[in-house]
Parts: C-alpha cells; structure tokens; sequence
C-alpha cells in the first residue's frame, strides 16, 4: 500500500507504505533527488530547500486544480454553515413572532366630522349634478332655472340655501369665501384628511353657478341676480319654495329670478368670493384670472351702485342685509390679496369706510362673524398682513388699529370677561340668546384657532386683555370647547352635526331628507304629510349643521319647527373651517406665503418729515 501526496513541483509524491523494505525507501528518494537536482528552482522550491528553520511549513488542500490552505478552506465552509443556520434562524423568527405594522394613528374627531361636514354641500346642489355626487337620495333638479329672454336665461346650478330650494347669493357667496379662505390656510390639513379635492370641486361648483349671475366678461355693469326662487311667509296659497313641501327633483312651480341694480353688499360679498377663490385655484391660470375679473367688476358695480340688495324687497324677511361698508372693507381685502394692486388696499384701510362698518364704535355684536357682518374677519385678514409683511406707513397706523381690535374681540371670547355669556353647557352666546346661535358659534372657532396660528406663525406667545397676558393656547381651548359642544359633550349628549356619533337629530328640517326616494311625486301640498310626520327623516343628511339648541340647552328634534333643525349653508362653511383649523397634526400650522402670492415685494414709503419747530 503506497500514499499519494504533492510534490513542490506540481507532480504526484509517491510515498511506500511502512511494508515496503529500506533498499526500496533508498532508491526511491535517490532517483527523486536526481530529478529534482535536473530542474531549474524557483521561489517557492529555494524557500521549501531551506528547511522548516527559515520557513514555515504549510499544508495544503486540492481542490482539483485549486490548492487552498487548509485553514482557509475550513474557515470557509464553518462560515457558510453558519451564514445559513442564522438565514434560516432569522426566517423561522420572522415567520413565527406577531408582525406589527406601523400605521398611523385613527383620524381625530374633528377630522371625522370635517369629512362629514362637507358631505352636507353635495346634498345642497343644484343644478345637474356630478357623477361622483355621492348622495343617493339626491338627482337632477330645477335644470330650467334663469329666464329664457334675458341675460341670465341659464342659471342652473349653485346650491340650496338650506331646507328649501332658494337659492340666496347673499349667504351663499358668504359660505363660499368662508371655504376658500380655510383652504389658502389650512390646504395641507384638508391633505392630510383626504379632503383637499373635494373642497375645491365643493368650492368651483358655487363659483361656476356665480359667474352665470352677472356679465362675467365685461368691465362695466348695470345689475346681478340676487337670488332663485321664492318663499312667502305671508300665510297665502301661492305655491313658491317655502309653501310647497316637495323633493326638488320635482318642483314644477314657477321659480322667478330677483335682479338688483343697487346692491352694493350683495356684489362686494360675491366679489370676495371670487377673489379668495382666484387663490385657491391659482394653479389653474385660466380659471384664477376669470375669477379675478369678475371679481373686480362686481366690486367697481358694488362701488357706482350703492345701495342694499335687501332694501325692498322679500329677502329683508330671511336674509336682511344691514349695511354695505363691512363688506368694502372685506371684498377689498380680497381683492388686494389676490391682484397684489395697492388701491385696493387704500380702501380697505381708510379710516371712514372703517368707521362706517363700525369699527370704532363697538356693540353688541363687535367681533361677531356673520353673512351679514364681516368686520371681524376683514380685522383679522388685515392684522396678518401687518404681522407677516409689516407695510409700514401709511397703512400701520389703520392697520394697528384693526389688530388692536382684533385682540380685543379675541379677548371677548374668553370665559373671564363678560361681554357675551354663556349657557351653563358651556356654549357662548354670541347672538345673546337668539335662536340658530351655532352658525356664530363656529365662525368665532374659527376666527380665534386662526388667530392663534397667526401669533403663532410670527412667533408671538400671547396678547394682552388689558393688564393680562394670555397664552396663544387659550384661543385654541375656546375653539375646541365650543366645537366639543357641537360634537356632543353637551348637556343633551347630542351631536348637532347629524351623522356624527349615535345621537344625533333626526327629524331635520329639510324636504329632500324627510320625503322618501321612492319613484312617488308629491306635489305641492302633498309632501306635507312628510312635513308633519313624527318618523324619522328616511334620507340622512350627513354633515349637516342644525340651528342648535336655546339659550338653556334645551333642543327639539322637530321638523317643523326651523330654529332649532334647519341647516343652512353659511352655517355648514364656518362649521367646516372651523373644524379643518382644529384638525390634525397640533404643530400644522397656517400656509404663511399662498395668499400674499399676488402680493408685490413691500418697499414702506418714509413717513413725511416732521413739521419744522416754531419758537
């Protein structure tokens, strides 16, 4: 038996086996000797020569024609072994622990309700209504609004006001810049909610339905519509839109078109709602700038033709306008935010138009936002261009007053001071003790989240009432005390925004949602039976914002009865901004830069040199 090894020179060593005699050992190496003396040496043969003292032995491994070390080869296969049995370990771990995904945490209550609350437009239009409407229980209705002969022969579409089918441009383009305005502050909030889209289509589908109102494309007008359809309180037979209790899918009444030639709070209010929206859309090139000219002929006809829209006529009984200089200081606001052009905020900041709406002189309803007052919400517009761009004269000295007013109104809000009680739920009276108190209620949320996120934006901690100083947060608890209360931590336990939480109103003052969708017409009178019905509403408003309850709590969930379960869609709009303000992510503040887009650098001019000093 012989063993094998490998020869320094790359040929087989043949080694006898202990068998084998000492005379054959002997020969075998001589004649090995011989052949290796005959062959040149190269490094690796003269450093084997030199024996075990110079040069350590090594032992190798033959891999066919690969020779490895030993070591080598072992410590690469005891890694291989290894590299698998922990793979494999690691896979059996992630197989058999629980996985926990990462998601992000439930929507907050008023994220739920913001999705719901702006469901209730949808079920407020007009018109031929999208595809993606989304209210099942809603279709096509009043498609022959307008008047064949006449400049406004197509004025389908916009929306119902609230549980009849008048259509008031007054309210209507009140709620339209209330929503534009929460967008350009709050868009990545309306993202972050899934709802960003749907306020916009909300929004360009009242602004459409404007722009058919008016001689969009010309610079010069004589008149605009005022409103569609008719209600009567007067007790008689005739049928209009308050006497007839049907679905508006099937009115068949005549429904007339009110035009005014002197409505000077009416086309200010519409031209507000333009403009804002021109922000909104400023994306949309072609679009922003349609608003924007229509915005500034409804503002120069708002300036020729004074007057108010109400004065004379049916809407002073729902929607009584009283006076127009709020809302030259409001539509010029807007009008500078979205053209960038100074006179517009000249106007906006002289002290006489200031002192007209009433600026200065304060009342029972200084600070209240309304559709029909907007002083506070012009003041607070105003007070942010002096906090973020600082125009310096000769707008700061008006425009201190208006953020000193401002902080005064905010400062009327708060439980400390007594200029507006409070039921003992906790819901402040800003309307002192009037039926419908929730549209005030939430326009003041509003007002007063987004005037702490100003302060906050600008890196201001607080204000003054007087010697006190408050917390920018305190603004923020006011808000969300008033709008829990509308949510349902009241003393009925009763969410007044239908469709949110399990106990909700549900005998709302509304025809399209208390007469069932059953292929039945019921005309004028007959859908009274619907009207008087003590059942439930079969259609479910959701999103929907009643009236609200009385200065002591006290709710009725009665359809009859309009004050306390009649939604409306200014009311909804501050409901929406409202809640879109206090949604979300706490550290989310305002957009600080979308609205001044328009706005040119700001270079202050000096003010005039002192008079020069006489002994």
């Amino acid at each position: 038996m012989s063993m094998y090894g490998r020869d320094p020179w790359g040929g087989p060593l043949e080694i006898a086996a202990d068998s084998a005699t000492d005379d054959d050992r002997s020969r075998n190496l001589q004649d090995y000797d011989r052949a290796a003396l005959s062959r040149p040496l190269d490094e690796t043969q003269q450093s084997w020569l030199l024996g075990p003292g110079e040069q350590k032995k090594k032992k190798y491994v033959d891999l066919g024609c690969i020779i490895v070390s030993r070591k080598i080869f072992v410590w690469t296969v005891g890694t291989i072994l290894a590299a698998g049995l922990l793979a494999g370990f690691i896979t059996l771990i992630v197989k058999t622990v629980p996985r926990h995904h990462h998601r992000p945490p439930p929507p907050d209550n008023y994220t739920l309700a913001l999705n719901k609350a702006l469901m209730f437009f949808n079920a407020q239009r007009s018109g031929r209504l999208p595809k993606h409407n989304n209210v099942s229980w809603r279709g096509n209705s009043c498609l022959k609004d307008g008047e064949p002969d006449s400049l406004f022969k197509d004025l389908s579409g916009g929306y119902y006001d609230a549980g009849d089918a008048i259509k008031f441009n007054f309210p209507q383009s009140f709620a339209m810049t209330m929503l534009s305005w929460s967008v350009i502050e709050y868009s990545a909030k309306y993202e972050a909610a899934g709802e960003l889209n749907h306020v916009k289509d909300v929004i360009k589908w009242g602004t459409d339905y404007f722009l058919k109102t008016f001689n969009h494309t010309a610079d010069s007008i004589d008149r605009i519509v005022a409103q569609v359809g008719q209600g009567d309180t007067s007790g008689g037979t005739e049928p209009n839109d308050h006497y007839c209790w049907m679905r508006p899918e099937d009115i068949d009444y005549a429904r007339p078109v009110t035009e005014c030639n002197s409505c000077s709070d009416l086309a200010a209010e519409m031209a507000a709602a333009l403009a804002s929206a021109s922000i909104v859309f400023k994306d949309n090139k072609a679009y922003s700038q349609k608003l924007v000219h229509g915005a500034k002929t409804l503002f120069k006809f708002s300036r020729d033709q004074r007057g108010r829209y109400s004065s004379g006529n049916k809407a002073s009984m729902f929607y009584n306008s009283t006076g127009y200089w709020d809302e030259f200081v409001w539509g010029a606001t807007w009008l500078y935010y979205a053209t960038g052009n100074n006179s517009y905020l000249q106007l906006a900041t002289t002290p006489g138009i200031a002192k007209h709406a009433g600026a200065f002189w304060g009342g029972p309803f200084y600070g209240v936002l309304s559709w029909d007052n907007k002083l506070a919400g012009a003041q607070v517009l105003l007070s942010r261009l002096r906090l973020f761009l600082s125009p310096g004269y000769p707008y700061e000295e008006i425009l201190s007053t208006f953020h000193n007013q401002t902080s005064i109104f905010m400062c009327s809000f708060l439980p400390y001071y007594t200029s507006f009680n409070r039921t003992r739920g906790g819901m402040i009276q800003l309307n002192h003790g009037a039926p419908q108190p929730l549209q005030y209620v939430v326009n003041a949320a509003f007002l007063a989240t987004l005037f702490s996120d100003y302060m906050k934006a600008a890196d201001t901690p607080g204000w003054y009432c007087g010697p006190r100083f408050y917390s920018t947060d305190v603004l923020r608890e006011f808000a969300e005390t008033q709008m829990n209360y509308i949510l349902g931590k009241n003393p009925r336990k009763m969410s007044y925004v239908v469709g949110f939480g399990n106990h909700y109103p549900k005998h709302v003052h509304h025809r399209g949602a208390s007469i069932p969708k059953n292929k039945i017409k019921y005309n004028c009178k007959g859908g009274w039976k619907w009207r008087d019905s003590k059942k439930p509403n079969p259609n479910t408003i959701v999103g929907a914002m009643v009236a609200g309850p009385d200065r002591r709590d006290g709710f009725r969930d009665v359809r009859t009865n309009y004050n306390y379960t009649e939604p409306t869609l200014a009311g909804n709009a501050g409901l929406v901004a409202a809640l879109v303000a206090l949604s979300g992510d706490t550290t989310v503040g305002i957009d600080k830069n979308t609205i001044f887009s328009a706005v040119p650098p700001m270079f202050p001019t000096p003010p005039p040199p002192p008079a020069p000093w006489k002994p």
